[in-house]
């Protein structure tokens, strides 16, 4: 049974990676107009290697294992005039992928779901 559902965990993981980084984003976008704010960015590489979950088969490997959670990070792209660093045309395509990210789980968890029923009804 625990089969069954391996392929749920990896789509909630990523799910919830793109949720917060939706808020990260809106954040941004709110205080585009704040004097000396830092836009904020969450690191996607962690997530990713927690989500392939390497394996170390060789003592001379790198050891692939580094924390599954991702991190905030502060970006220094733009210092506009104000000392706010926030680039709106960045910020709304990267909410435009997050969007699309979303979009793209939510078929593949429909598909997940849809071989569950497959599974459950036998056919």
């Amino acid at each position: 049974m625990g089969k069954l559902f391996e392929n749920l965990e990896p789509i909630a993981k990523m799910a919830s990676f793109y949720f917060e980084r939706s808020k990260v984003i809106q954040g941004n976008i709110a205080n585009a107009d704040t004097p000396f704010y830092k836009p904020r960015d969450l690191v996607f590489e962690r997530e990713l290697e927690g989500a392939l979950k390497l394996k170390k088969t060789d003592p001379r490997h790198i050891d692939p294992s580094g924390g599954g959670s991702y991190r905030v990070v502060e970006l220094n792209d733009v210092n506009g005039y104000d000392g706010n660093r926030v680039n709106l045309d960045k910020e709304l395509a990267k909410l435009a992928e997050t969007a699309l990210m979303t979009r793209a789980l939510n078929e593949v968890l429909r598909k997940e779901i849809g071989k569950l029923k497959l599974s459950i009804l036998g056919r």
